[in-house]
């Protein structure tokens, strides 16, 4: 009838998160920064921290370095455990080798198996202790994932050789379309994958350190799997951003000082001193000595 009304909001500006939550209208919802969990870390972690040291530092690739930082110090007790149970691993690794020699026949599988689980019982070790604390990890990766393409504070942002963090830093660009690479060599993306290769090389020789032959055997497959994976990202992060693969790139190379740092503070005769302590601490609780053969 010419009589209805109609409240329209409209906004012009930068899809900026700060700068749309500041209104109270929840207009940040329309950024993508992941689900439950990665969304929960990027709008109350991530971003935050973000914000604040972009108040005092105007560099946006010295943030990124701090950020990295920070976030493995936050990740480090993690870390921490997971070199920790590999260690100790590779410390009873020639006890493990008896077993293997004790129970050699296939239809001893069983009988092998539950040895190996008291042993580990005896000695404080959780076999899946070198891995579960190392997925804790993973959200933040992928947070930072999402936080990248969300951050319009990094468009046209130059850092080192990279005119902008928000797109790819082409340090070859040859001009002509590539099916799965592109037409450019982004150098931040090869660091990365380098980085990569490198953790996967400190990886697979610390599980190699705990394996008895036969099981190094049976895990050559693997090992050449897992070398093929940043292969892979080398392919899917060329066309990505050079602040996100600065990141990873970071988020790397810490990782393989850390685990260098632990190595050489990490005393092998102390570790069995500690593992022998528990043994004879619990050599007389009847659930640590359950099922010994």
């Amino acid at each position: 009838d010419g009589n209805n009304s109609y409240r329209n909001e409209f906004y012009f500006g930068p899809n900026h998160f700060t700068t749309l939550k500041s209104y109270d209208q929840k207009y940040e919802k329309i950024i993508p920064l992941g689900g439950a969990l990665v969304g929960w870390i990027t709008r109350f972690v991530i971003i935050p921290l973000f914000d604040f040291l972009h108040r005092f530092i105007s560099n946006f690739g010295i943030i990124l370095l701090l950020m990295t930082i920070f976030l493995k110090i936050v990740v480090l007790p993690f870390a921490y455990k997971s070199f920790s149970s590999s260690a100790k691993m590779q410390a009873i690794k020639p006890e493990v080798d008896k077993l293997n020699e004790k129970y050699p026949k296939p239809e001893d599988a069983m009988k092998k198996q539950q040895a190996m689980m008291n042993l580990y019982q005896r000695a404080g070790i959780n076999p899946m202790g070198g891995c579960l604390p190392m997925l804790l990890q993973f959200p933040i990766l992928w947070a930072m994932f999402r936080f990248f393409p969300a951050s319009i504070e990094l468009r046209q942002q130059s850092f080192l050789w990279a005119d902008d963090l928000s797109a790819y830093d082409d340090i070859i660009n040859w001009g002509t379309e590539i099916w799965g690479l592109g037409d450019h060599l982004s150098l931040f993306c090869l660091l990365f994958c380098a980085t990569n290769i490198v953790n996967t090389w400190i990886s697979m020789r610390q599980q190699k350190d705990q394996m008895s032959s036969e099981q190094a055997a049976q895990m050559k497959m693997m090992r050449y799997m897992m070398y093929f994976m940043p292969i892979m990202f080398f392919f899917v992060f060329n066309t990505y951003s050079s602040g996100l693969c600065y990141y990873y790139f970071l988020s790397g190379l810490t990782s393989i000082l850390m685990m260098w740092y632990l190595r050489k503070t990490t005393d092998d005769n102390k570790l069995l001193a500690q593992l022998e302590a528990y043994r004879e601490k619990h050599k007389n609780d009847p659930k640590k000595l359950s099922g010994i053969a």
